[in-house]
């Protein structure tokens, strides 16, 4: 088959590997038709997370049907058009049960592969998935292969951020401070408005991401300077009630801080590489801080988003920009990775 596969830092290429096979009786098969790029993606790329083995099938967001299952798979048939989280889950464990299903103890990351361990990814025209009765989500028609894709990824992940924020804080009378408008930041503002947010401060240099995020409602400042000066203007000087972080660079962190008031929430989505916080225990001390931060539990979340109605109201249309084929993956990559174009997200259309 062809996939898309890791092959040093800053390179990708299109190569042919061998179809997945089932080989544990909870496995399924699914082929894929379309799959996501994500930011979680360009750590490898960039050389901010090392451990990535060379030929790894990148990818951890995808959309398709099942072409096999294990005998043990009960709720899921060949047939069904399903999407994934980015981890499998078992949806037993003690995790799974109470709603952190990112932290399941056997679940394991797609596309990524370390001293010969792990999980492929989605960027291929098949993938392997393990566990997948508490892996994989059935999906009807009426959700289309865009919106399916990110409700496995990006708009769990937002929703997420966003309910760290919210539950210790008022939203239709608190201020919320958007730091970082990618995808997941964007997404991240939609749901705070839907879920009553009267203001939304939102902060990224690319003024095309600050467009977005205004045309959902958020005040916009490309500065940071602006950012922190707006922020104390419209709270008295206090500062923003929560703060949703979802760059993951120090810079970044220390925005947050800079702009929260003390009392407040921080919720921290970005996926921080560094070894080091950029404010200190003393700081967070003194500012009584209530820092909430860790991987979103997408597969708890999933169906919990699926029960809110939300997807046939939210226009989500904006977030694909850009769709290429598998033999395009260098493209693909590089327009993504470097924001050319005036992309926002990027996706591999697998079965063309």
């Amino acid at each position: 088959m062809k996939s898309i596969c890791f092959q040093s830092v800053g390179e990708v290429a299109t190569r042919a590997i061998a179809d997945p096979v089932v080989e544990a009786e909870h496995e399924a098969i699914v082929r894929v038709s379309l799959a996501g790029l994500c930011g979680s993606d360009l750590h490898p790329f960039f050389g901010r997370e090392s451990g990535l083995d060379a030929g790894t099938v990148m990818g951890h967001e995808f959309v398709g049907h099942i072409v096999e299952v294990g005998p043990s798979v009960k709720t899921l048939k060949v047939g069904d058009r399903v999407c994934s989280p980015f981890t499998t889950n078992c949806g037993s464990c003690f995790y799974c049960l109470s709603g952190i299903s990112s932290r399941c103890e056997r679940g394991a990351l797609f596309g990524w592969r370390s001293d010969d361990h792990g999980l492929h990814g989605g960027q291929a025209e098949y993938v392997k998935v393990p566990l997948a009765d508490g892996t994989l989500v059935r999906i009807g028609d009426e959700i289309d292969d865009p919106t399916a894709l990110l409700l496995g990824d990006n708009l769990t992940t937002g929703y997420f951020g966003a309910k760290l924020a919210c539950d210790h804080t008022s939203a239709e009378s608190d201020t919320f401070a958007v730091i970082g408008c990618g995808t997941v930041g964007l997404l991240a503002v939609m749901l705070l408005r839907q879920m009553g947010a009267k203001r939304v401060i939102a902060h990224d240099p690319n003024p095309a991401r600050l467009a977005m995020a205004e045309r959902f409602g958020a005040e916009c400042c490309g500065d940071a300077s602006a950012f922190a000066s707006h922020i104390l203007d419209r709270t008295s000087s206090r500062g923003a009630d929560a703060v949703l972080e979802f760059v993951g660079l120090p810079e970044a962190q220390r925005l947050a801080y800079e702009v929260i008031r003390p009392g407040g929430t921080m919720s921290v989505i970005g996926c921080h590489c560094t070894p080091h916080f950029a404010f200190s225990p003393a700081e967070s001390y003194d500012k009584n801080l209530t820092y909430r931060t860790g991987r979103c539990p997408a597969r708890s979340l999933m169906s919990e988003l699926l029960e809110t109605g939300w997807l046939g109201s939210l226009d989500l249309s904006w977030c694909v920009t850009h769709r290429y084929s598998l033999d395009e993956s260098v493209k693909a990559y590089d327009v993504f990775a470097n924001r050319r174009d005036h992309c926002i997200k990027a996706a591999i259309d697998c079965s063309t």
